[in-house]
């Protein structure tokens, strides 16, 4: 049956990507008519924000969800929500992304067809009422299926899933995402014909240029480490503004006047991308403000290092302004003018003679290991939207250095970093990710017998009289936690009667080793049971009213029967 919805999911999928490359392009080509037609080029200043405000439109009065950053939402349903994605999402990224990008926003399109296919998966197995471990297969069945459609690249949509998405998998659980894949693939194939994502006029590979190729390592995983803590940062603190339409105007301006002063920041860049595998660098430069400067001997790798580094910026508007889009893109295009510009840069010294569009594909290779953490989609994935596997030996130079060169700096891919803060994020540990799935709210034990601080001792005398614990809250009219007594600690009072009337609760509570807080990830909850030496902790919600305990052994019981479920996953 999983054999068979994986096949249903990967046709979806693929029908979804192949959907949403045309839309973009057909909403691209019009956009264009109507520019061109009316003279007006300017226009391409104000079109993304226009875009960026249909598709905040569609969010607000239709969608009524947060649809943004579709990768980090695949990885927030599976670690979070037991893979379940609302049905809305099989057409809503589609729809806003193709505005968005179609308008002009910086951004690119495989996010959001991941999170359509995904969502396509996750309805699928819902509909049949599968489990939570066979809905997440079929959830990176119809993600891999969306990255195989939209490339046209089978084995790079089941290594973005293994690398990204699902890290505990069996080998028999690999079948149906290959199968779905592959599926997508032929799809493609069939509506769109059997050309290469990416055309290009590349050079043969030559072994004596390996020395620059590790260079080129190096300088993706520095452009990479740049390019997340930069998109982070920027739209960390674009969405501090309340005011979603004071986001939307003050991000249309900032990329419109970006479009202006360097156009190879309009849309996904992918136009631009192809001339610089064909060496064709002016016109992937374009018409520009600066075209009296272009003679100039170095005016292209400056150019483009500046494209480079403002492309994070034009992305990071896009999507806080109100676009939908995603990164992929994005690394992408980076990617290839970062390869580009160094091979430039090293020609123009006249040190030695560098292919420049052999570099711009391993650039690509080189700023997906970085960004996205995953050398093996990059290596793969670039050789199969370019046909460039004879260059295989300089994909794997450039994606091992860079990613390695990252990870000295940074522990999370652009996609993980928020969640990982958050501790919701699942990893290749069975231990963290066993951690990762208990959560606090479902381990809450509430029957343990409350007292008042006011409360005398015969009060609590009566309340141990008729309870299984010996434990007790002490809880204010208001909900509040203001100590706890443990039965050990008054045993030597609670049967001496004349003190029964003189001596409060609030006399003999202590304060709890540590709290707890209901929706706290299970790996900080942890580290506080470790360092307070308790069993048992209160659980207070977010008024910070008393909800419960936890107790250790609660929490290694289902530790364990988590772990084997992990396990034989």
């Amino acid at each position: 049956m999983l054999f068979i919805l994986s096949i249903i999911v990967g046709a979806g999928s693929g029908i979804a990507a192949v959907i949403l490359k045309q839309t973009v392009h057909f909403t691209v080509s019009v956009v264009r008519k109507l520019v061109d037609n009316a003279d007006y080029h300017y226009l391409y200043i104000l079109l993304p924000g226009v875009g960026i405000f249909i598709s905040f439109l569609l969010i607000k009065y239709i969608v009524r969800d947060n649809i943004s950053h579709g990768v980090t939402k695949v990885l927030l349903a599976i670690s979070s929500h037991e893979s379940r994605i609302k049905s809305h999402n099989m057409w809503s990224s589609i729809l806003t992304s193709s505005v968005t990008i179609g308008f002009g926003g910086s951004v690119g399109a495989e996010a959001p067809i991941v999170y359509t296919g995904a969502a396509i998966g996750s309805n699928v197995a819902k509909k049949f009422g599968l489990s939570y471990k066979h809905m997440t297969i079929l959830l990176g069945c119809g993600a891999a299926g969306a990255v195989a459609g939209i490339f046209k690249a089978p084995l790079a949509g089941v290594l973005f899933t293994l690398e990204i998405l699902l890290f505990n998998i069996s080998m028999t659980s690999l079948l149906p995402l290959m199968t779905s894949a592959v599926t997508a693939t032929v799809v493609s194939y069939f509506l769109l014909g059997n050309t290469v994502v990416l055309n290009n006029d590349l050079a043969p590979f030559n072994i004596a240029n390996l020395p620059y190729y590790l260079i080129l390592g190096v300088v993706s995983g520095l452009v990479s480490l740049y390019f997340t803590r930069v998109t982070l940062s920027t739209e960390d603190k674009i969405g501090k503004l309340k005011n979603p339409y004071i986001k939307w105007i003050l991000s249309s301006i900032s990329l419109g006047l970006l479009i202006f002063l360097f156009p190879p920041l309009y849309g996904e860049g992918y136009d631009s991308l192809t001339h610089l595998l064909n060496n064709d660098p002016a016109s992937a430069i374009g018409s520009t403000i600066f075209s009296n400067l272009e003679g100039k001997e170095w005016f292209l790798p400056i150019f483009l290092t500046a494209v480079l580094l403002l492309k994070v910026f034009a992305m990071s508007f896009t999507n806080a302004g109100g676009g939908v889009g995603g990164t992929f893109g994005p690394t992408l295009f980076i990617g290839g003018v970062t390869g580009y510009t160094v091979a430039k840069i090293i020609n123009l010294t006249g040190l030695y003679s560098l292919p420049e569009a052999n570099f711009a594909l391993a650039g690509m290779a080189g700023l997906m290991a970085g960004v996205m953490m995953a050398p093996l989609t990059a290596i793969f994935l670039i050789a199969e939207i370019t046909g460039g596997y004879d260059l295989i030996i300089p994909l794997i130079i450039s994606s091992t250095i860079s990613f390695f060169t990252t990870r000295t700096f940074e522990s999370y891919s652009i996609y993980t970093k928020r969640i990982a803060k958050q501790g919701s994020l699942l990893t290749h540990d069975n231990d963290k990710a066993v951690l990762t799935l208990l959560k606090t709210s479902s381990l809450v034990e509430s029957d343990f017998s409350m007292v008042a601080p006011d409360a005398s001792l015969q009060d609590l005398v009566n309340v141990i009289s008729t309870s299984k614990r010996n434990l007790f809250p002490v809880v204010d009219s208001g909900g509040r936690l203001k100590g706890v007594i443990q039965l050990d600690d008054i045993r030597d009072i609670m049967f001496k009667r004349e003190l029964y009337d003189t001596i409060k609760v609030k006399e003999l509570m202590i304060p709890p080793a540590d709290y707890v807080f209901l929706e706290e990830p299970m790996e900080s909850v942890m580290r506080k049971f470790d360092s307070s030496a308790a069993w048992n902790l209160p659980v207070l919600d977010k008024e910070n009213r008393y909800t419960g305990f936890v107790s250790k052994s609660k929490i290694f019981s289902e530790y364990r029967s988590l772990l084997q479920q992990v396990s034989h996953d």
